[in-house]
């Protein structure tokens, strides 16, 4: 019986894992792979190059441009987002058809990247865009949001933040509903205000649930790329370069794949350290116990 239940389950899972193997594991394993080599990504033969590839990016202005607008983004996105998914999942928690709430800020995560990038270009125009007309009805002079290279990283995070803060919202909601009323009840009786509760019962019970939530959304700021592609091409100057629309740029615009892995291979090491921090302090604020 033992026997026909664990065949049940990895029947069950199959599918999921050979994806994970075809689409991630040995696309990864055959990234690093190239990463030591010299190739266009049609010869049929590679050139093994060793590690100039890495030390390439590390030397080149535009890797460390890259990675510079990457880390600057996602200090302003990873914040930004999580701060605002919070306060809203919390407006929403009590109110009636708080259901038809999650519908309306959940929409613009399956929205396909190409239309929000289409969309919020011509929202974000400096000239005869939406927000700026709106600005300029009240007297204010809107700024270059796109062209302007002090401004353009900004415009992208707000396009971001409103196309990824009902991902996370739905899952702080759903980690709100999960805390016991009897905890709020409990410390109303004995006199805590709301910021108290909000201390001391809200965020240490909701702290797995923002565990998650920060990992997945640290491990998307450093990979955001379509917004940078459809809205900006990486300008002005650069401004808005990113570190994958770098790879890209390497990958399929100059061909030179070595490059391209070897920066995709940096990109997971930094990730993956960021992730590991990030778990070993968790051990101090996340409250794991049920």
């Amino acid at each position: 019986m033992q026997r026909k239940r664990r065949m049940w389950g990895w029947v069950f899972v199959a599918p999921q894992l050979i994806g994970l193997i075809i689409f991630a594991l040995i696309p990864l394993l055959m990234s690093f792979g190239i990463s030591f080599h010299e190739w266009d990504g049609i010869a049929p033969n590679m050139k093994f190059v060793g590690l100039s590839n890495y030390f390439n990016q590390f030397g080149d202005d535009d890797f460390r441009k890259s990675l510079t607008n990457t880390v600057v983004y996602s200090l302003m996105f990873i914040p930004l987002d999580l701060i605002l998914a919070l306060a809203l999942a919390l407006a929403v928690q009590k109110i009636k058809g708080k259901t038809l709430y999650r519908l309306f800020y959940f929409m613009p995560v399956v929205t396909g990247s190409v239309s929000v990038g289409v969309i919020w270009t011509w929202i974000l125009n400096g000239d005869f865009g939406l927000l700026n007309s709106v600005l300029a009805a009240i007297g204010i002079e809107g700024p270059k949001w796109l062209t302007d290279p002090k401004m353009v990283l900004i415009s992208i995070v707000i396009v971001s933040v409103w196309w990824n803060v009902g991902y996370n919202m739905v899952l702080l909601l759903a980690g709100l509903q999960n805390i016991p009323e009897t905890y709020y009840e409990a410390a109303e009786i004995d006199g805590a205000n709301k910021w108290q509760i909000f201390k001391k019962i809200t965020i240490p019970l909701l702290s797995p649930t923002l565990f998650f939530v920060l990992i997945m959304t640290m491990i998307s700021s450093f990979q955001v790329f379509d917004q940078a592609f459809v809205m900006t091409k990486g300008g002005p100057v650069k401004a808005s370069y990113t570190l994958v629309y770098h790879i890209y740029q390497n990958a399929f615009v100059d061909f030179k794949m070595g490059r391209a892995c070897a920066a995709s291979v940096i990109l997971f090491a930094i990730i993956l350290v960021i992730t590991l921090i990030q778990m070993y302090g968790s051990k101090r604020w996340v409250n794991y116990e049920e």
